[in-house]
Order: C-alpha cells, then structure tokens, then sequence
C-alpha cells in the first residue's frame, strides 16, 4: 500500500466491518491480543489502556459476554484469573493455577473434570452446565451502553478445546479412535449446552453482536492435529451447526485455529467462516501470499505479524519490515485484513517493539 494522507475517513467500527465486508478501507484496521504484563507495560506508559489504544490508533474489538450468575464453581478458580477464564473453567469444573517463569505469569490448568470417564452411563451421572446461570438481560444493558464506534464480539464455540479441557490432550485425541460412540454422546451434551447458551445471547441482544467466535485449534505447528476424515466425522458438524445460528442472527464467524491449519480452510469457508486468526504465517502452508491468493475473496484476515521470534526478539526495524510483509500480502488489495499479533503479544516482547508495529500500521496501511 502506498501512503496516503494522514487523515482517516472512518471510525475504527466502519474500518472493521467494511474490511470484514471487502469494503475498501481508508487504512489497515488494527486490533490487539496481548497478556496482563503488556498492559501493565502500556499502562505505565500511556496512562490507561483507553489512552493507549488511542495514542497506537488501535481499533480493537469489544468482547462482551454475560455475567455468571450460577451456583458456586466446585473448583475455584484463582484470583485474578479474569471472569472470562473463571467462568469458561468452573462452569466444567475445571480449575486453574498461576505459574510463573522466566517469561511471565500464566494460568495452567490443575485437573481433567472428565478424565475418570469410562461409559456412556457414566456420561449421565454428570452435572451440565446450564445455560439460565447467565445474566442475559444484564449483557443487553451493558451493550446499549457502550460507544457506537465499538465493533462488538460476543461468544465462544469450540468443541475440540472443551474436548481438551474435559479430558485432557492425550485422552481427547484418542477418545475418537478408541471411543467413539462416548466421544459422540461427550460432544453432543458439550454442544448443545453451547448452542443453548449462545441462542439466548444473540436473542436476548438481537442487533447489537456483530462477531462471534466459532472456533478450534485444528493446526499444529507442522501439521494438522488430525485427520480430515476424524473432524468430519466428530467436529465438523458441530461446527456447521454454530455457523449457522450464527448467520440466522446476521453475526459474522471469527475462527481462531493456531498452526498449520490451511488442509481445514476450504471445509471451514465453506461451512461460513468469515473471519481467521490469527494466520500464523511460519507453520507449513500457511503462506501469506497464498493464502490471499487463495482465499482472500472469500474471508477476511486477522493477525498475522509473527509473534514467536520478530515481535519478542527482533529490533524495531524488523517488526517495521515485518507489518508491511503483512500488509503488502494479505492488504495488497485494501481490505480484507484487520493487522494484530500472531496470538497474545508475550511479556517478554520489548514496548518499543509493540509501538514500531502499530506506528508502522498507522502510517504504512494507508490507501
């Protein structure tokens, strides 16, 4: 993209949903992932996190989901842990704990709730979650309150991760081979509480969503995590099914799928995916080029500046050079493409690095 003039055109929600729509864009939209340490980084630095979404000329994207008001978790979750990740684990009753290392403070997780699952009888002996422990009108309120210029995301849909969550990496991906017919009745139960709580979602705050997440990590860095033939079979239908609540309410699909992931791609649009993230251009067959050239008339990309060696560890120039790779590959059309690290920017990547990304964004990314 060539440089333009300096003044925008658009607010940050047209930027967004017009790049989303293969609208033309008066620049490249920008939304960020980033840890607790970043921030606390960004704050330090800019005051607030508000200041310093305005001050790098951050988009964004509003994530709003309703509040729980359930019975006690029975496994707690830590302190601190943000509502989200409390919700999300002690709903399955799952727990969490903070570990810290030399790179920073994470959330792991301490136990596999369905782990000790053998039959389906034992399937019937657990306890659901339920999707009246939500505030749904309380997320109605909260929505209509929020500027005008918010692009709104709201909703998380991700079978294989529950899978992982209930009972653990190892098990959920044997469970298919050696335990379909439990894998089935497992997913089915994950799903439709899923389904049921998302349905009241996007009836209780009908025109105020305008993204959803259906998603899943299909991708490894080599390689698929399995076969196509296993996700049609076990995940895929799933999937569909959620697309399509989400078409029925007019809310777009935002697809996280980390790794490479491109032998899922053409299954994935075609069920409705409008959205992917976060396009991690290093793992096998996820080219940058190839894959606008492929598919960039029929989704819109969301990521894509390398987030595992450049952002964290190369200088201020690199990560310059590496925006316009971005840009130039997956914006060389003008829109199409919403620039974001590649996943969370980690504690450990440099402020001046974080800054150089979306200056260069602001000034590069122009039509």
């Amino acid at each position: 993209m060539q440089h333009g003039t300096r003044g925008s055109t658009m607010t940050s929600r047209e930027r967004i949903l017009a790049a989303i729509n293969h609208q033309t864009v008066d620049r490249v939209p920008t939304d960020i992932w980033a840890t607790s340490e970043v921030w606390d980084q960004l704050t330090r630095r800019y005051g607030s996190e508000a200041y310093a979404r305005k001050e790098l000329h951050i988009d964004g994207i509003m994530d709003v989901r309703p509040s729980y008001i359930g019975p006690a978790f029975r496994t707690e979750c830590p302190v601190g842990a943000g509502q989200d990740f409390r919700v999300l684990y002690g709903i399955w009753g799952a727990g969490l704990r903070w570990v810290s290392n030399d790179t920073g403070r994470y959330l792991e997780q301490t136990n596999f709730p369905l782990a000790h699952i053998e039959t389906v009888d034992d399937l019937a002996k657990v306890r659901w979650p339920d999707a009246d422990w939500f505030d749904y009108p309380g997320m109605r309120a909260e929505l209509e309150r929020l500027h005008p210029d918010q692009v709104v995301m709201s909703g998380y849909m991700a079978p294989v991760y529950i899978h992982n969550l209930l009972r653990g990496m190892e098990m959920s991906l044997m469970d298919p081979l050696a335990e379909p017919e439990l894998t089935h009745l497992l997913l089915e139960k994950v799903c439709n509480f899923l389904f049921d709580y998302h349905s009241r979602i996007f009836e209780t705050c009908e025109g105020l969503i305008d993204i959803s997440q259906v998603t899943d990590d299909l991708g490894s860095q080599s390689g698929p995590m399995f076969s196509m033939e296993l996700y049609q079979e076990f995940y895929a239908p799933h999937h569909r099914r959620f697309m399509k609540l989400c078409r029925d309410f007019g809310i777009k699909v935002f697809h996280h799928d980390d790794g490479s992931m491109r032998a899922f791609l053409p299954d994935l649009i075609e069920s409705g995916i409008d959205i992917l993230n976060p396009v991690q251009w290093t793992c096998p067959g996820m080219e940058l080029d190839g894959l606008k050239h492929k598919f960039g008339h029929k989704i819109c990309f969301h990521g894509g500046v390398e987030n595992q060696r450049i952002l964290p560890f190369g200088t201020p120039s690199d990560v310059r050079a590496e925006v316009r790779h971005c840009i130039d590959s997956l914006g060389k059309d003008k829109t199409g493409y919403i620039l974001a690290p590649c996943h969370n920017i980690q504690s450990v990547t440099p402020l001046e690095n974080i800054i150089a990304m979306y200056d260069e964004a602001w000034n590069y990314g122009r039509s």
